[in-house]
């Protein structure tokens, strides 16, 4: 939103108190919180909306929260489920064949999950995009001499190859059966299916963070000597202590790793 521009109106408060979905709320909130103190989006704008990847972003990323909290509840009431087969209930001194073995329960979620964070991934890539594409005073490719040099266009084709594989890894996987054991295990959950593709998408979503991460500091970089709020500052700090501004082109594949290990090692409990 920074390297963009971009507007704080869709973050405002009172748009969230009228379509009150709680992950929608809490990520306007975040936003907020985040860049209090901001220069940049601060200053004055030529422009009256932005993007739908910029301004839904409280209505996407809201709407993933709320699914990982429905997922969370499946989990929690599985993890502490008896599962199996036969069960023996002694104080009514019964043994029975169930089928709470059966992984409907989960094969759903995880498929659900992985639609979720698919789209994480889906509008990240639409932010990537437009910080590339030479708009409100960046430059092409966010590299101060693109004719000579490609600049972040690569990272853009990575993150929207993984957007893509991660939409056939939302093959709904719980919409599929097959019969074995001669006809008595007759439809099945694919549950495992779901959650091998879910972790999939997951190390994709992985990736294609670390790629806006890389474009957002790069085209910070560019806005200065504005500076964002204190609490933006100080994570571009620590991460420019790892993944320096690219000023000529570079093999971006190390940057995306080594912004994907800062990433999994970086706290967020201070917008909380």
């Amino acid at each position: 939103m920074e390297a963009f521009n971009g507007l704080i109106d869709p973050f405002m408060e009172c748009i969230q108190e009228i379509r009150p979905h709680p992950g929608q709320k809490e990520t306007a909130g975040r936003i907020r919180k985040l860049l209090e103190g901001s220069e940049l989006i601060a200053q004055e704008k030529e422009h009256i909306q932005d993007p739908y990847s910029f301004r839904c972003i409280p209505q996407v990323h809201g709407a993933t929260k709320d699914a990982i909290r429905y997922v969370s509840q499946v989990l929690l009431t599985e993890i502490n489920s008896v599962t199996d087969n036969p069960t023996i209930f002694p104080d009514q001194d019964r043994i029975i064949s169930g089928g709470n073995f059966h992984g409907q329960p989960l094969a759903l979620a995880f498929d659900f999950l992985a639609n979720a964070l698919a789209e994480l991934g889906n509008i990240s890539e639409r932010r990537v995009a437009q910080l590339i594409m030479g708009l409100r005073g960046l430059p092409e490719f966010l590299v101060a001499n693109p004719g000579v040099n490609s600049g972040f266009m690569i990272p853009q084709y990575a993150a929207a190859s993984m957007v893509s594989q991660n939409k056939m890894y939302c093959y709904a996987a719980s919409s599929d059966s097959i019969v074995s054991s001669n006809g008595q295990e007759d439809h099945v959950s694919m549950g495992a299916n779901a959650a091998t593709k879910l972790f999939k998408v997951l190390n994709n979503l992985g990736h294609i963070y670390a790629i806006e991460l890389m474009n957002a500091a790069q085209g910070i970089d560019f806005r200065r000597p504005m500076k964002t709020s204190p609490t933006l500052e100080n994570f571009l700090s620590e991460y420019r202590k790892e993944v320096s501004f690219v000023k000529d082109d570079v093999v971006m594949y190390k940057e995306i790793h080594k912004t994907v290990a800062f990433l999994s090692r970086m706290s967020f409990d201070f917008v909380d």
